[in-house]
């Protein structure tokens, strides 16, 4: 029995018995106080009623009759009038025992019939709000298939009409500029318009990668290795940016992938923050292996955090969406491309920005 119930047990327990006492003592004579005090039984049965349900307001009432039958027999047994009133009196302590009870159980009955209801109730809400989040992502996933469609087809039309003009231009140029010294006017126009050519057969490329189903050649890659190389190629620039490159050491465990286009995601999030970054600030790439955990498999997170001015949400929201950028000469699709190589290999990648906090991408990788 819990600690609760004891306590009311020894309550009704010391009520009842002090009732009787005060009808055992008190002398007859004066019988206002014994009316009082029969009325008095009424709070331990209608509590234990409450309390206890149809049995307790039963079990109650028949422990009061019990002890208050002697005081009748035996000190009020003077007329059968009065004995009989007493009598009445008990009667009346098992009716209200009886029905206090029985109303009190079917009370706390439906009470846990209601909490049964809305238990369920909830369940069946957290059911369907889970069906209409699957349902959301699987609208966003029909859309972005759609898309990308468009964007395959696009593809091919740029493919085919654009890509060849372009090295036609580019030949041309080439050959153009062995007619001129460096340092000519014409020389340097030629060297803009080579250098346009293939800022622009590059756009081009981006949208075919896009467009097509990523085929990783898996192999053993070493994270670490990958991103060394990376940091050394954007050193460079970084330098010249004033930016401070970092790349903090780690032990890590081998990744089944493909190394060329794991290298093109970190380049692209290592020139990223490098180019947000003004000068002064710094960029640290950090690597870590996450243990398996509530049936969730082992993966390594890599980090690229900057110093920059950060995003504002509006933009955090699309910044993996095709054609979206905030850079001034950008195509937007570096970072979409990246999510698609990394949800190619089983992992996935995150951002978390604020205004004037900088910004971190973050790639999980499977082990």
């Amino acid at each position: 029995m819990k600690r609760s119930n004891l306590v009311r047990v020894a309550s009704l327990a010391a009520s009842i018995l002090g009732i009787s006492m005060l009808h055992y003592l008190t002398p007859l004579h004066h019988p206002v106080l014994h009316d009082i005090f029969q009325r008095l039984y009424y709070i331990p049965i209608i509590y234990a009623a409450f309390w206890f349900g149809l049995r307790g307001g039963l079990a109650s009432s028949i422990v009061v009759s019990v002890l208050y039958a002697p005081h009748i027999l035996f000190q009020w047994g003077i007329g059968p009038t009065l004995e009989m009133e007493k009598f009445l009196e008990i009667v009346l302590y098992n009716v209200v025992g009886g029905i206090t009870g029985f109303l009190s159980q079917r009370e706390e009955e439906r009470r846990e019939e209601l909490q049964r209801i809305a238990r369920g109730l909830e369940e069946s809400y957290r059911k369907l709000q889970s069906q209409a989040d699957l349902i959301i992502g699987i609208e966003e996933q029909l859309r972005r298939a759609e898309r990308l469609s468009a964007l395959g087809e696009l593809s091919a039309v740029l493919a085919h009409e654009i890509r060849n003009p372009l090295g036609s231009i580019r030949g041309t140029a080439e050959i153009l500029k062995d007619d001129f010294r460096p340092g000519d006017r014409k020389y340097e126009f030629l060297e803009i318009l080579v250098k346009e050519t293939d800022r622009l057969n590059r756009v081009v490329e981006d949208f075919l990668q896009l467009a097509r189903p990523v085929q990783a050649e898996r192999q053993t890659c070493d994270l670490m290795a990958e991103l060394g190389e990376v940091v050394t190629l954007v050193s460079r620039e970084a330098s010249s940016r004033g930016v401070r490159l970092y790349l903090s050491p780690a032990q890590l465990p081998p990744v089944r992938g493909d190394r060329e286009k794991l290298r093109q995601v970190f380049l692209n999030l290592v020139l990223n923050g490098v180019q947000a970054t003004p000068r002064g600030g710094s960029l640290t790439v950090s690597a870590v292996q996450v243990p398996a955990r509530d049936g969730a498999s082992s993966f390594v997170e890599i980090s690229f955090a900057d110093t920059g001015e950060g995003m504002e949400p509006a933009a955090l929201a699309r910044i993996f969406e095709p054609f979206y950028t905030t850079k001034e000469g950008g195509t937007g699709l570096g970072l979409a491309i990246a999510q698609k190589i990394v949800e190619s290999h089983g992992g996935t990648i995150s951002v978390e920005s604020a205004v004037g906090r900088g910004t971190v991408f973050r790639v999980r990788l499977p082990v």
